[in-house]
C-alpha cells in the first residue's frame, strides 16, 4: 500500500487518542479473576501511552472506601479523577467531541467492571460524540457472562471492540516510527 493514502479514520491515531483507565483499585481488582493478567494489559496500555504522548486519566470509584488507584499504575497516568457516578463521563469534564480544541475524539477505554463502570463510560462518550475503542483483553468483570454481554452491547452501541496491541501499533503506525523499537520491546517483555 502507499505511503500517500489516507489512513481509514476507523484505525486510531495518537494525535486524536485519550486513554481512560477505569477504577483499577484493590478492593475492586481483588474480586476479578486474572487480576495479574489485567493489571498487566492496563499497564502495557498507560507505558505505550506514556511513550506515544496520549493524554492519559484514570478514574477512582470512591477510593474513601474502595481504595486509590494501584500504585504500580498510578505514577503512569497525567491526573486522576475520583467519582461516585459508575459512568465516569461526567466527571471526566470534556466537553462534547465536535468542541475538543485538540481533536482528541478518540477514547481508548480499560479496566473495571466491563458491564457497570466501563460500559456506563463508554455509552455517555458515545452520545457525547466521542469515538469509542474499548481493549477488551484490559477489561474485566468479576463474572463471564456479564464480561461478555457488555461486549456485546458496546459493540452493538458502536464503540469498537479491539485489543491492547491492537491499540498500541495502530498509535505507532509504522515501524519506522522514533518510537517502534520502544514500543515492540514492551509488547515482548509483557508477553500478553
Amino acid at each position: 500500500m502507499s505511503a500517500s493514502l489516507p489512513r481509514s479514520p476507523e484505525l486510531l491515531h495518537c494525535a486524536s487518542s485519550r486513554l481512560v483507565l477505569i477504577d483499577l483499585q484493590p478492593r475492586l481488582l481483588a474480586a476479578m479473576p486474572d487480576a495479574g493478567r489485567l493489571t498487566a494489559a492496563c499497564r502495557l496500555l498507560a507505558d505505550g501511552a506514556k511513550l506515544l504522548h496520549v493524554p492519559s486519566v484514570a478514574t477512582e470509584q470512591y477510593p474513601q472506601g474502595l481504595g486509590e488507584m494501584i500504585p504500580e499504575l498510578a505514577g503512569l497516568v497525567d491526573r486522576r479523577v475520583s467519582k461516585l457516578r459508575f459512568s465516569a463521563a461526567a466527571d471526566l469534564a470534556w466537553p462534547p467531541a465536535a468542541q475538543v480544541p485538540d481533536q482528541r475524539f478518540q477514547v481508548v477505554l480499560a479496566g473495571v467492571e466491563g458491564h457497570v463502570c466501563v460500559l456506563q463510560t463508554a455509552l455517555d462518550l458515545l452520545s457525547q460524540g466521542y469515538s469509542v475503542f474499548v481493549a477488551m483483553d484490559a477489561v474485566a468483570s468479576r463474572r463471564e457472562l456479564d464480561w461478555k454481554l457488555a461486549g456485546e452491547r458496546l459493540a452493538s452501541a458502536g464503540a469498537v471492540l479491539t485489543t491492547v496491541e491492537s491499540v498500541l501499533f495502530e498509535w505507532c503506525e509504522t515501524a519506522d516510527a522514533p518510537e517502534f523499537k520502544s514500543l515492540s520491546g514492551l509488547v515482548k517483555a509483557r508477553g500478553l
